[in-house]
């Protein structure tokens, strides 16, 4: 699948997961009935194009290849390591016939924590905007360095 925008994204995704959530999921007693299925990001990023998908039943950090993708080949169930601006995160690939193959990284599964799509959504927002941001640096004063003190906090 050769990706072209968010919308074509969002799109493929939320209709293909869709179809997983009423044939394969179908009675799976790990489903938030509280939850949908809704595609979240999905902006060019190093080639790539990363997001997070929200499901009744798991919340991903999924990449999509670019074109240029050394990994978009490389046969389900295989793994790698991806950077960001926050740090580096374990991919697994994985393949639906409809989208090709993809990279996952799991955020949260079951969902039960979340009471509605609102929480989900705010969650899954929040760790797209954290990943693709520089932690700030954290000061160490020189009390807490002779004290050994730092990174206790």
């Amino acid at each position: 699948m050769q990706w072209r925008n968010v919308e074509q994204i969002s799109c493929a995704l939320e209709t293909v997961f869709n179809g997983v959530l009423e044939t394969r999921m179908r009675g799976v007693p790990i489903i938030n009935p509280a939850l949908s299925v809704q595609a979240i990001g999905f902006n060019p990023f190093n080639g790539d194009w990363p997001g997070v998908l929200i499901t009744p039943w798991f919340m991903n950090l999924l990449l999509l290849p670019g074109p240029d993708s050394q990994w978009r080949e490389q046969p389900p169930g295989g793994k790698f390591q991806q950077s960001f601006p926050y740090g580096t995160f374990e991919f697994t690939l994985a393949r639906e016939a409809q989208l090709g193959t993809y990279a996952l990284c799991s955020l949260f599964s079951p969902m039960f924590q979340f009471e509605n799509q609102s929480a989900a959504l705010a969650a899954a927002q929040a760790a797209l905007q954290g990943l693709l941001t520089v932690p700030a640096a954290r000061a160490v004063s020189r009390r807490d360095l002779l004290r050994g003190a730092f990174g206790s906090r």
